[in-house]
């Protein structure tokens, strides 16, 4: 069994991060590379800015909603970052997210799918790569980008080209290929 977990980063009321969200949980399923996909929205997970007194890589968790989002992103193989560009970076919603967790994030894949301007929220997703290394995650090459996102927008849904579709199902594929050659590296947890 794998599982895929789409994170949608943003919280901010209006945001395209559902939507992108849900376009790519229609896809992994499609695709067919995960048993499991789920959408995981930061918004409803609403972690508090870090307050554990212990450092993450101890494992040794004084808060519920800390023990809560430990189990969520242990169960998971892979992931997909739906994030935003803020001010030519990654979210602190996300980075807050990322911090309160170590091993959990330990040797799993990780898609990136950013969105914004004319950019497509490259900066940011170039900006999370060192981030997500040092949680000793890889990182697949192969990644979404949604440039001008708004015109994708229709009716509360991203209404993908061929570009984005053939960008989906890229890093899709990758992912799958990259999470099943992890997994054992994972034994120990």
């Amino acid at each position: 069994m794998s599982k895929l977990e789409i994170i949608v980063a943003s919280t901010r009321p209006g945001r395209v991060g559902l939507p992108a969200a849900k376009w790519l949980e229609g896809e992994a399923k499609a695709q067919g590379g995960f048993d499991e996909v789920e959408i995981v929205d930061l918004a409803e997970v609403n972690l508090p800015f870090f307050n554990e007194p212990k450092h993450p890589r101890l494992g040794d968790y004084q808060h519920q909603h800390t023990k809560d989002w430990s189990a969520k992103v242990a169960e998971a193989d892979a992931f997909i970052l739906v994030m935003p560009e803020y001010n030519h970076g990654f979210n602190a919603v996300l980075k807050n997210a990322l911090d309160y967790l170590s091993r959990e994030w330990k040797y799993k894949a990780v898609g990136l799918a950013s969105y914004g301007g004319v950019a497509a929220g490259t900066r940011a997703a170039q900006m999370i790569k060192p981030v997500l290394g040092a949680l000793r995650m890889t990182t697949v090459t192969d990644a979404v980008s949604i440039p001008m996102v708004q015109q994708f927008l229709k009716d509360g849904e991203i209404v993908p080209n061929d570009v984005l579709s053939a960008s989906a199902k890229a890093m899709l594929d990758e992912l799958a290929q990259v999470a099943a050659a992890l997994k054992p590296l994972r034994k120990e947890y």
